[in-house]
Order: C-alpha cells, then structure tokens, then sequence
C-alpha cells in the first residue's frame, strides 16, 4: 500500500509537471530556452568532434548533390527540420507561450540547427553545402508553420520507418556497421512517409480520429550515391525508386488524460506504425506486404 500511494504520487506530479501552463510561465519558458541553447550546443560540438575535424577546412561553397541516393537523403532534411521544429512549438507551448512565439521561436528550432549543421558542411573540403538540403529544411519548417496557421492542428505528419538491407554489409563504412548506424546511413532501408489524418479532412464521424492514410517514398539498390559513382567504384547498380500506400495512426488522436502518455505519444509520433501496404516500382510492380515497416 505504501509503494502504490508514492507510485500515485510521483506520477500525478510528474502529470502535473507535464500539464501545458494557461497562461505564461516565465520560468518554464527561460528553462526550454536555456535546455534548448544547451542541447543544441553540446550536440554541434560533439558533431563536429565526430564529423568533421579530421578533415581539412576551406572556403565556403556550394555542391550540387541533387541526385544523389534518389533524393532520399533530402526526405530526411525535411523530416528533421518539420519534427525538431515541432519539438520546439510544443515545448513553448508547455511554457504558456503564445501561438506566435511558438511559430517564431520554436517551430524555426529545426531549421537553425540545420542551417548550422549546413554551414559546418560549406566550409569542409569534404563535403559543402547543398541548396537541395537547404530546400528540404525549408520545406520541413514551412510544413509544420503553414498547417498550424491554416488549421490549428497538424494533419499532415512526416514519418520514418526502417527495415535492414543486403546493401550495407557491401559498403558498411558508409551504409552502417550496426543496425544503429544503418538506421541512419542505409537509404535503402528507409521510407520517409506524408501520414495524412482522415478525420480531420473529412469530419466524418464514421473514421476513428485517430485513423490515418500514409504515402510513403524510398529507394533500393543503392550502394553508392549515383551510377557514376558506383561505375568510377567498379559496381555495376541499378538504384529504382519505391512509392508506398499504407495505413497509419496518429497517436495524438488517441483521447487520454494523462499528459504523460500524451507526451509519450508526441515522441512516437514520429514513426510510421507498422501496417498491411501497397507498393509500387517499376522493378516489382504492384506487390502487396501484409505487415510492412
């Protein structure tokens, strides 16, 4: 009885903790400012200790890396900068900010860390900076801020799901050694989807709100960015595009009163839930999963 009456307590605090403010709270809102400017520092240090210091500097310049991996890795910038830049609305809005500061200050989160992580690219001789990346993360920001402007909610959600690939024990310095690192690096093996909220289109009561419809997009056949590349490599590849039709859910729209699951729902959100598919390229055709992730 004792440990069920502190369990009860902790977790109506931490409820109470995780209970968006009425009104503006000062304090919470320096403290996601601070967590955030703290966050994002440390993670561009350690980046750069990671990525980039063992490779000679330059000028700032631009590269045109538009077609490589089929434009899978550009999905990705948009995915990113759309949920980092939501994370940051959502977290000023715990704070009782308003739906200005939210857009203003929270939904841009994504694109600055991007931009940042753009300019680090510009100026290493390895790589340089992409208007095709540049766009993306544009266009992640733009989804979340233009939604939220024209309908108050977000019924259009950036997804990712993953499943391992052949590809990667062939290049596994670039496509991943371990499943952590391919879940990253590995196209192939991602699909990036655009989850659409039925409900919230149609108002009709008959779909559960939390009933979604979910295009997807991937690649296959991918073990180096571009048949040029795979050719200057001696690897003859033949990379295809992969466009998916699935189902999907939209955990938000799960009614709860517990902010702690709403919270833990946000999190998850993120990913594609695992659901009977259609898929379609021109190597396969039409092929049905029953269960695909």
């Amino acid at each position: 009885m004792l440990l069920f009456s502190f369990f009860a307590q902790s977790q109506s605090k931490l409820n109470s903790f995780l209970t968006p403010s009425d009104t503006l709270n000062k304090a919470r809102k320096t403290n996601v400012f601070i967590g955030e400017s703290v966050a994002l520092g440390v993670t561009l240090i350690g980046l750069n200790q990671v990525w980039y210091k063992d490779y000679p500097q330059t000028n700032f310049h631009f590269i045109n890396d538009n077609n490589q991996w089929l434009q899978m890795d550009k999905f990705g910038h948009l995915y990113s900068s759309y949920h980092l830049g939501r994370a940051g609305a959502e977290l000023l809005q715990w704070s009782g900010a308003s739906q200005k500061e939210q857009l203003l200050y929270g939904a841009t989160l994504g694109l600055g860390f991007l931009t940042v992580v753009e300019v680090f690219d510009g100026f290493s001789q390895e790589w340089g900076a992409s208007t095709g990346d540049v766009i993306a993360n544009v266009s992640g920001t733009a989804l979340y801020v233009t939604q939220d402007l024209l309908w108050k909610e977000q019924r259009i959600l950036p997804k990712f799901s993953f499943h391992q690939t052949k590809y990667a024990k062939y290049r596994p310095e670039t496509l991943g050694a371990s499943l952590n690192e391919q879940i990253l690096k590995d196209y192939n093996g991602q699909t990036y989807w655009l989850s659409f909220n039925i409900h919230s289109f149609t108002k009709d009561t008959f779909f559960p709100k939390w009933l979604n419809v979910a295009l997807g997009y991937g690649a296959d056949g991918m073990i180096y960015g571009d048949k040029d590349e795979a050719i200057a490599n001696s690897v003859i590849q033949n990379p295809y595009r992969q466009f998916y039709l699935s189902f999907d859910v939209d955990l938000t729209k799960i009614e709860t009163k517990s902010h702690f699951l709403k919270t833990l729902f946000s999190v998850f959100n993120t990913i594609k839930i695992p659901a009977p598919t259609l898929q379609y390229d021109d190597y396969n055709g039409v092929k049905a999963h029953f269960i695909y992730f």
